[in-house]
């Protein structure tokens, strides 16, 4: 890896890591087993790609815990709440990792381009969550992205103009974040709510075509959705 610069020591990342991660925990925006996924994909970003992926980490996150918290009682009702525990290892994972890997790929290389591909993946991670847990609160009925069917909200591949707004509107936050705090240049702002967007409607086809038919979960559609975005990005510049 390269060397650090003294912008954000190992020691820095280490207490910014642990505090952020004891207050995921305590407002149950994760479970155990999350938080301690959690703790390491922050590490990571937060070495590999530096402050302004952290802050970036901590905006899809508030993002999240609200929007996973809207219209609780109806989601329940529909059965489609989160636990209330918070979120597991493995969806964090699937949030985070290609975010997390493109940081540690930035400080092996110093190329710009995966930083770039690091907003385009947080921003991705909001955007899906945000759209889907707003599009239930909001809306009891959505269509099916590939037919256009009127399904149940909730339903895999379901989309509707409430979550896609909420969606798009969480990519532009998360980054701006990350132009606000350098992380990428502001000429590549549009690049990355561009690629968050691709994603998050990508994400929305596969879990239409292969969610639904069991060939793909809910975790592996995430994970495509915000690699699919951080490429898309890569792609653009």
């Amino acid at each position: 890896m390269a060397e650090l610069s003294p912008a954000h020591p190992l020691w820095t990342a280490l207490i910014v890591t642990v505090s952020f991660t004891a207050l995921a925990r305590w407002v149950r925006g994760v479970s155990f087993s999350g938080a301690i996924a959690g703790a390491a994909l922050c590490f990571l970003l937060y070495v590999g790609a530096g402050p302004g992926a952290f802050v970036a980490l901590v905006a899809v996150f508030a993002l999240t815990w609200i929007s996973t918290r809207f219209g609780y009682r109806r989601k329940e009702k529909l059965g489609t709440a989160e636990k209330l525990d918070g979120r597991t290892a493995l969806q964090v994972l699937a949030n985070l990792v290609v975010a997390a890997s493109c940081a540690g790929f930035s400080a092996l290389t110093g190329k710009a381009v995966f930083l770039l591909a690091v907003s385009a993946a947080l921003s991705e991670a909001a955007a899906d969550t945000v759209s889907s847990e707003l599009g239930q609160a909001r809306s009891t009925k959505a269509r099916l992205i590939t037919t256009w069917e009127e399904v149940a909200a909730g339903t895999d591949g379901g989309v509707s103009w409430a979550g896609t707004v909420a969606g798009i509107a969480a990519a532009i936050v998360v980054s701006w974040v990350c132009v606000l705090t350098r992380l990428v240049p502001l000429r590549w702002l549009g690049i990355s709510i561009a690629a968050a967007v691709a994603g998050m409607i990508t994400d929305s086809f596969l879990g239409a075509v292969l969610e639904r038919r069991r060939l793909l979960n809910n975790d592996a559609v995430n994970f495509l959705g915000t690699l699919i975005a951080a490429a898309t990005a890569s792609l653009l510049v």
